[in-house]
């Protein structure tokens, strides 16, 4: 019998006006995959479980870092032990949470996260520690889980991860529905684009695991830093908890390569 293959996971938008992510059957698992970590978590996640303190226990308000903030003006900013789970489960929890940047100028954007991809390290083959590698360049993903990963690709775009429990394991953030702050993002993309292309609609501006980093203006200045304490990129509790019908996991993107891992 084949094992569920939790390695990305997404959410389905039926219930949205506006869809985001192109049609899926809800609740629906591609399977083939290996035993162990992924199989465990599947089970705990099929009842319930998350491996972790509730999401509620992470979403209190930590001492903010900045002068005069209060834990009243931020009370939904998840915390250490939100972040504290296998990497296949925060991979899960992530979704439906809010993740927040605050600009140079104050402006603050928000987007929804509806697509992670879960990178086990050791011998996962597409993890950047795979075999347990370990370099200056992937530090982030054996420090504390809740510790951003950021790293460039082509030399151009940047993408962002967060560290789980595991070590070598973090999670890619893939994609955002954008909630507020959506003409600053407008902005930044666009200094990326070429000149006359067609403008972007709303559901274009954080699609992807580099665009979303354009729309936040995320960079490797946040690479090592702690989603309980950075300043100006955290994130907090979503309006509203996810199914599990509306959660689709299926095997990631573009990594066809890596072959069979376990």
């Amino acid at each position: 019998m084949q094992e569920p293959k939790l390695q990305r996971a997404l959410v389905e938008m039926a219930s949205r006006k506006r869809r985001l992510l192109p049609p899926v059957s809800p609740g629906r698992c591609r399977t083939s995959g290996p035993p162990g970590e992924l199989q465990a978590a599947a089970e705990k996640l099929r009842h319930g479980a998350t491996g972790a303190e509730p999401r509620e226990a992470g979403a209190t308000c930590a001492e903010p870092r900045e002068a005069g903030a209060t834990c009243a003006e931020r009370p939904r900013r998840l915390l250490w032990d939100f972040f504290s789970r296998p990497c296949v489960a925060l991979a899960r929890e992530l979704l439906g949470q809010v993740m927040v940047r605050r600009l140079v100028d104050g402006t603050e954007v928000r987007g929804r996260i509806v697509e992670t991809e879960a990178y086990l390290g050791g011998e996962d083959q597409a993890s950047h520690s795979r075999g347990g590698r370990r370099s200056l360049s992937n530090a982030a993903m054996f420090m504390n889980p809740g510790t951003l990963y950021v790293y460039q690709i082509y030399g151009v775009y940047f993408c962002l991860n967060v560290s789980s429990e595991g070590d070598g394991a973090a999670v890619l953030v893939r994609s955002l529905e954008p909630l507020q702050g959506l003409d600053a993002m407008r902005g930044l993309r666009s200094k990326r684009r070429r000149a006359g292309g067609k403008p972007l609609k709303d559901h274009q501006l954080c699609n992807g695991p580099s665009k979303l980093c354009q729309a936040l203006d995320i960079t490797k200045n946040f690479d090592k830093e702690h989603l309980a304490t950075v300043t100006d990129l955290w994130m907090e509790r979503g309006p509203e908890a996810i199914a599990a019908s509306d959660i689709v996991s299926a095997s990631r993107i573009g990594i066809g390569y890596a072959g069979e891992w376990w």
